[in-house]
Order: structure tokens, then C-alpha cells, then sequence
């Protein structure tokens, strides 16, 4: 896989990569804030596509995930719902799409780094999952795609939250809807640093670049380590979980 293979095939994805081998990661949606859609042009279909290519591509050194403006992603994009006629149609693809996520996420074979520019209210464990975790200082971070909407809490951050908060935080967390700031996440240790948005992107692309100076073995095995667990708990309790969220919705 070369990167002029996929830098231009996603409608919701920017990526750009160094001469180091750094690549950004940029969600957007028609080019603005970053949006959470359930078509098939939409972040929840790309996204795991998208991981998949970049792990394939050898020549990517250490990857950066951000958003655009001064939002990671906490809206819903109303112009792209699903297609299918029913609920039972639509569940077969996102069921797909949900365990591609977060397992092609995971399969990433190098280092990589979250840079949270704003709210992260949904799907936020797509950044809090990185290796390295940085967070503009009027970021929060929230689970409100779930509970607060009635739908189960099953797609990986069932597994997530409970991780990174403790089992009773992360269960309070996903249960109320509960909004932390960055300065919070940091304290909780679910972010290692809090930087005005200005400094966010540079920092990032501070550590991307020193970490990139690495042999290419050296960061492909380290990130083996550091995500194994992570993989093994993710292939244990994803599918139950998306199940189990979609079960819920077929049955109302």
C-alpha cells in the first residue's frame, strides 16, 4: 500500500504526511467540524477503512488523529443517516462498520497520538485509545451518542471508559452523561498534557517527529506492546457489546 493509494479516496478524512513519515489524520465533514454521520459516506463507514490503509502502508513512521476548527467530534450529521429501509438492514453494515473501528484503530502497527482541538462528546475514545493523549484546554470529553439517547452503550466504549476512569467512574461516566474537562482528563490521567489550541498541532507534531527518528522495527514493535492487551480485550467484548446495542434497538 502507497500513500497516493488512499490520500484522496475518503470524503471525510484530510491526510498529509512528512518527509519523517509522520501522517495527520484530520476528520472533517464537507470540510468544516467533524460530524458523526451513519451513511455510507459518513466518518462511522470511512474511519475503519481508513486505519486499515495506513496500516498496510509500511512507510507511515508514527500517526496523528485531530479534527477540524475547534471541535474533535460532538455533533451529529443530520444529512447523513442511514439508507437502508430498516433497522435490521442497517445493523448488518454498522455492526461492520463498529468492530472496524476500533479493531482496525488498534491494528495501526505504529505509535500514535490524539490530538482532541475541542469537545469530544462523540466517539471519543477514538482519541483516548492513542498511545499519546493531548487535549486543547476547552476540550471535554463525553459519551452522548449512547445512554443520553437511549441506546446502549456497547460499541467499544463499554470497554473504554470503565479502563481509563476505574470500573464505578466509568460505568457513572457512561450511565449519566457525565461531561469532564480537559484539565479534569488530565488529573484522571486519560490525558498526559493540556495546551491552548494554538500549541496543540505543533506540539504534536513535536513528539510525532522525535519518535519518528526511531528505527521503524523499534516503533512497530513497540506499539505491539503497548496496544496487546488493548487488541485482546477488544476482540473479547466488541462483538458482545455491538450485540447487544443493536439487540436493544431491534427489540423497541
Amino acid at each position: 500500500m502507497q500513500f497516493s493509494d488512499y490520500q484522496f479516496k475518503y470524503n471525510t478524512i484530510r491526510l498529509w504526511r512528512s518527509d519523517a513519515g509522520v501522517l495527520e489524520l484530520v476528520m472533517h465533514t464537507r470540510g468544516g467540524e467533524a460530524k458523526w454521520g451513519t451513511s455510507t459516506r459518513s466518518l462511522h463507514a470511512e474511519l475503519g477503512q481508513c486505519f486499515a490503509d495506513i496500516a498496510r502502508d509500511r512507510d507511515n513512521k508514527v500517526v496523528i488523529i485531530t479534527g477540524t476548527g475547534e471541535a474533535f467530534c460532538h455533533q451529529r450529521d443530520d444529512e447523513e443517516g442511514p439508507h437502508e429501509t430498516s433497522l435490521a438492514a442497517m445493523w448488518e453494515r454498522i455492526l461492520e462498520e463498529g468492530q472496524a473501528l476500533l479493531e482496525n484503530l488498534l491494528a495501526i502497527p505504529v505509535p500514535v497520538i490524539g490530538a482532541v482541538n475541542g469537545p469530544a462528546t462523540i466517539h471519543a475514545e477514538l482519541a483516548v485509545l492513542s498511545d499519546i493523549v493531548l487535549a486543547a484546554d476547552h476540550a471535554v470529553f463525553a459519551d452522548l451518542a449512547h445512554v443520553p439517547n437511549g441506546v446502549v452503550p456497547g460499541d467499544g466504549v463499554h470497554t473504554v471508559w470503565p479502563m481509563l476512569l476505574g470500573p464505578n467512574r466509568g460505568r457513572y461516566f457512561l450511565l449519566t452523561g457525565e461531561q469532564i474537562s480537559a484539565a479534569e482528563a488530565q488529573r484522571l490521567g486519560v490525558v498526559a498534557e493540556v495546551l491552548p489550541l494554538d500549541q496543540l498541532m505543533p506540539r504534536a507534531r513535536e513528539l510525532a517527529t522525535r519518535l519518528a527518528q526511531n528505527p521503524a522495527r523499534m516503533l512497530r514493535h513497540t506499539r505491539a506492546v503497548l496496544v496487546r492487551h488493548l487488541r485482546k480485550r477488544m476482540a473479547d467484548e466488541l462483538g458482545f457489546g455491538l450485540g447487544a446495542e443493536a439487540l436493544a434497538m431491534l427489540t423497541v
